[in-house]
C-alpha cells in the first residue's frame, strides 16, 4: 500500500509537474545561497556583512507571508507561481550580468536578497496550498513527503553542484567573477525552467468563489480562523515550537564541529550530508506511511524524539557518534515537518488554505528568537551544553503544550461537517500519466 501510494501520487500528471517545478526552484535557491555566501565573504571579508545579506533574504518572510496568503486565496495559484519564478529569473539574470562584468557590490546582494525573499514570501503560500487542488485527499501525506524529499535532495545536492561548477569553470576560485557569474546564469535558468514547468499544469488553482474584503480584513480573518479552530491552532503551535528550539543544531553545527569535535571543513560537510540523508529518509518515510493512524500523537512523539536527538548530539564526543545521532535528527525533523504540513492541509477549508499556510510559514521567521539565547549559552559555556539545553527546552515546551493547551491534543479531530474543499473530484483519469 505504501509503495503504491507513492506511485499513485507520481502518476498524477499535474502534481508531478508541480513537484518538478518545485525541485527546480529549490535547487536554484540552495545553489544561490552557497554561491552568494562564498562571493560576499570574499568581497567584504566580514561575517557581519554575510549575516546582513542572510537577514535581507529572511526578513520578508516575517513581513509579507500573511499578505502572500491573501494573494493565494484571491488569485490563480498557478499564475502566482509562474509570475514569481519569472521575476526570480529576471532578477537573478540581472545579478549574473552585474557579477560577470565585475560591477558588483555588497549592496547588489542586499537588494537581490530582499527581492528574492519578498517573492518567496508572496508565492510560497500559493505553492503549498496548490497541492490539495491537484491530488486526492488520501494521498495528501504522500504528497507532503515527496515535496519535502525534493527540498532535502536539493539542499544536499544543490550546494555541491554549485561547488562543482565553480571547480570546473573557475578551477575552484570562489572569487572568480566569471565563474560565479556563470553559476548565477545557471541558477536563473533553473528559475525559468520552474516557471515553464508550471505552464504544463492544466489546473489553474482558482480561488474559492467567496466574497473578498480588504487585505487587512482577510489577514485578520485568517488569524481568527486559526484561533477559533483548536486542531488548526494546535498544529500551528507544534510548528512554532520546533522552529524555536529544534533548529539550533542547524545554526551551531559549524561551531560544534570545530570546538567540540575538532573537525575540519570536510568533517562539517560530512555531518551536513548525513543530516540530509536522514532528512530524505524521513520525508520518504512520511510519503510511504500516509495511511498511518493517530498522526497527531505521532506528531507529538516525533517532537519529543527530535528534542532528545538534539540533546544527545550535544553530548557526543566523536565524529562517529555525531554522525549517527545527526542522521536520526534529520530523519525526525523531516518526518515531523511533513506530517505537520499534511495534517494542516486536511484541517483547513479550501478558501482559507493560502492564508493558513502563510501563518505557518511565518513560524520559520521565529527561529532567531530561539537560536539567540542558545547562542548566548554557547558563548558562556560551550556549544555542546547549549545544544543539550536546547533539546531539553524543546521537550519541556512540547510536554507543556500537550498538558496545558487542549488544542494540541486535538490535532487529529476533524470537523466532518466543515471539511475543506480538496481537489479530490478534480483529479480525473486524464490527469494521470
Amino acid at each position: 500500500m505504501a509503495s503504491s501510494d507513492i506511485v499513485s501520487a507520481i502518476r498524477i500528471r499535474n502534481f508531478t509537474w508541480l513537484w518538478i517545478g518545485s525541485l527546480g526552484s529549490s535547487f536554484a535557491m540552495n545553489m544561490q545561497i552557497i554561491a552568494r555566501g562564498w562571493y560576499v565573504y570574499d568581497l567584504t571579508s566580514s561575517a557581519v556583512d554575510l549575516a546582513w545579506v542572510t537577514v535581507s533574504f529572511m526578513l520578508p518572510t516575517v513581513l509579507f507571508s500573511l499578505y502572500g496568503g491573501v494573494i493565494a486565496d484571491r488569485f490563480s495559484k498557478k499564475k502566482i507561481i509562474v509570475y514569481a519564478q519569472a521575476m526570480n529569473f529576471i532578477a537573478t539574470a540581472i545579478m549574473a550580468v552585474i557579477i560577470i562584468t565585475e560591477r558588483v557590490s555588497f549592496w547588489d546582494f542586499m537588494w537581490v536578497g530582499l527581492f528574492n525573499g519578498t517573492v518567496l514570501a508572496l508565492s510560497m503560500p500559493a505553492r503549498q496550498a496548490f497541492v490539495p487542488d491537484l491530488i486526492p485527499e488520501r494521498l495528501i501525506f504522500t504528497a507532503m513527503g515527496l515535496t519535502t524529499s525534493g527540498w532535502n535532495i536539493s539542499r544536499i545536492v544543490g550546494p555541491a553542484f554549485a561547488g562543482f561548477l565553480i571547480a570546473i569553470i573557475a578551477e575552484g576560485d570562489k572569487t572568480s567573477s566569471f565563474g560565479v557569474g556563470i553559476v548565477y546564469f545557471i541558477i536563473a535558468a533553473l528559475y525559468l525552467i520552474s516557471a515553464l514547468t508550471m505552464l504544463l499544469i492544466d489546473n489553474p488553482g482558482s480561488p474559492a468563489g467567496t466574497e473578498k474584503s480588504g487585505a487587512v480584513s482577510e489577514m485578520k480573518e485568517g488569524l481568527l480562523y486559526v484561533l477559533e479552530r483548536p486542531p488548526v491552532f494546535g498544529l500551528i503551535i507544534l510548528s512554532v515550537i520546533p522552529f524555536l528550539f529544534g533548529m539550533s543544531l542547524n545554526t551551531l553545527l559549524p561551531a560544534f564541529n570545530q570546538d567540540m569535535l575538532a573537525g575540519q571543513a570536510d568533517d562539517l560537510g560530512l555531518l551536513i550530508s548525513m543530516m540530509g540523508v536522514g532528512a530524505i529518509v524521513g520525508s520518504l518515510m512520511m510519503a510511504a506511511m500516509g495511511d498511518i493512524e493517530n498522526k497527531g500523537r505521532w506528531l507529538i512523539a516525533s517532537c519529543l524524539c527530535w528534542g532528545l536527538a538534539t540533546s544527545l548530539f550535544g553530548l557526543t564526543t566523536s565524529q562517529l557518534m555525531a554522525m549517527c545521532v545527526i542522521v536520526a535528527f534529520g530523519w525526525l525533523m523531516s518526518w515531523n515537518m511533513s506530517m505537520n504540513r499534511g495534517l494542516l492541509q486536511l484541517q483547513v477549508d479550501g478558501h482559507m488554505r493560502g492564508r493558513i499556510m502563510s501563518i505557518d510559514m511565518m513560524s520559520h521567521g521565529l527561529m532567531p528568537l530561539g537560536v539567540f539565547p542558545i547562542s548566548i549559552i554557547a558563548d558562556y559555556y560551550d556549544v555542546g551544553t547549549a545544544l543539550f539545553v536546547s533539546g531539553i527546552a524543546f521537550m519541556i515546551a512540547t510536554i507543556g503544550a500537550f498538558l496545558f493547551m487542549p488544542a494540541v491534543r486535538q490535532t487529529d479531530v476533524f470537523d466532518k461537517n466543515n471539511k475543506r474543499e480538496v481537489g479530490v473530484t478534480s483529479v480525473t483519469d486524464s490527469e494521470v500519466v
